[in-house]
C-alpha cells in the first residue's frame, strides 16, 4: 500500500540542471582557460563581466557562454546577485560558482555535484583543504579566523567559508534578502540561508592552487585584500550577531553541530549530520 503522506523521490541533480556563474573583474589572463573547463563539465556557463576594462569578454566572445556585462565595477556581491537571477530564469536547479581568475579547477565540479546528491537541500563549499600548509600562512589563519566567526552567524561551524567555489541549491540563489557587498555578499549568503531556510553547509576537499605553489600556473593578484575584506565580512557578523542577541544559545547551537565534510576516501573525517533547527537562532 502506498503511503498517501510520503513524500515523492527527490530527481537527483544531474549536470544539464546546473548554471555555473562566474564572476569576473579583469579576468583576461585566465578567464578563456576557466569558461572552456567549465564547459567541458556543464553546457550551461554564464560570466558576469564587472565592468572589465583588459577585454575580458572578448577573450570568450567565441564561447557558446552568456554574458551579462556591468558598464562600471559594482563588485562581487552585485555580479554574484545577477548571476544567480539570470541563472534561475535559465531554470537552474542549482547554481555553482568559480571565480574566473583560474583559482578553482573546473574538474571539482562533478565532486560538488556528488556530494549535493549525497546531501540534497544544502550549499556544498570546494573546500581548500588538501594541501592547505602549502596556503599562504596568513591566508590560513585568515581563513580559519573567518569560519569561526560566521560559525556565529549560522549557528554551525564551516570548512572555509572564504572559498568562492559553491554549490547553492535554487533556494539559496533565490533570496532576496541577503545585505552586504563585495566578499561580505558570500559570507551573509550563509548566514541568511541558516537563519531563513536552515540551511547548512557540506563541505569537499580540494586542493589549494596559489602561484608560489604552482609555478607553472600564473595568477593575477587577487582582488580580496584580506586586512580590509576580514576587517568588514568580521564587522557584518558580529554586528548581526549583537542584535538578534542570544549569545549564549548560539554559541551551545554552534558547538553542538561541527563542520559536515564529504569526502568517500575517508582522509578528512566527518562526524554524522545532526539537524539544524528549521530557522537556526
Amino acid at each position: 500500500m502506498t503511503d498517501a503522506n510520503a513524500r515523492p523521490a527527490r530527481t537527483p541533480l544531474s549536470r544539464h540542471d546546473l548554471v555555473i556563474v562566474i564572476p569576473a573583474l579583469n579576468e583576461a589572463l585566465r578567464i578563456r582557460d576557466v569558461v572552456e573547463g567549465a564547459l567541458a563539465e556543464c553546457p550551461r556557463v554564464l560570466v558576469v563581466d564587472d565592468g572589465s576594462d583588459d577585454g575580458t569578454a572578448d577573450r570568450i566572445a567565441d564561447l557558446p557562454v552568456t554574458v551579462l556585462r556591468h558598464p562600471q565595477r559594482m563588485g562581487k556581491g552585485a555580479s554574484l546577485r545577477d548571476g544567480f537571477a539570470e541563472a534561475l530564469r535559465m531554470g537552474a536547479r542549482a547554481v555553482i560558482s568559480m571565480d574566473g581568475d583560474g583559482q578553482h579547477s573546473p574538474g571539482d565540479i562533478p565532486r560538488l555535484l556528488a556530494a549535493a546528491n549525497r546531501y540534497p537541500d544544502h550549499i556544498v563549499i570546494g573546500a581548500r583543504l588538501r594541501r592547505r600548509s602549502q596556503q599562504p600562512l596568513y591566508r590560513r589563519l585568515a581563513n580559519e579566523f573567518a569560519d569561526w566567526g560566521i560559525a556565529w552567524g549560522t549557528g554551525y561551524q564551516l570548512a572555509d567559508s572564504q572559498s568562492g567555489q559553491r554549490l547553492y541549491p535554487a533556494a539559496v540563489a533565490a533570496l532576496t534578502e541577503v545585505p552586504g557587498e563585495d566578499f561580505v555578499f558570500e559570507a551573509q549568503i550563509l548566514i541568511s540561508a541558516a537563519q531563513q531556510l536552515g540551511t547548512r553547509c557540506v563541505s569537499v576537499p580540494i586542493e589549494s592552487r596559489y602561484k608560489s605553489v604552482h609555478a607553472d600556473e600564473e595568477f593575477r593578484p587577487s582582488h580580496f585584500k584580506p586586512l580590509r575584506d576580514f576587517s568588514r565580512i568580521t564587522s557584518h557578523v558580529v554586528l548581526g550577531v549583537l542584535r538578534r542577541g542570544g549569545l549564549g544559545a548560539m554559541y551551545r547551537l554552534v558547538r553542538a553541530h561541527p563542520a559536515l565534510i564529504d569526502d568517500p576516501s575517508g582522509e578528512f573525517a566527518s562526524p554524522p549530520p545532526a539537524a539544524l533547527p528549521t530557522r537556526a537562532r
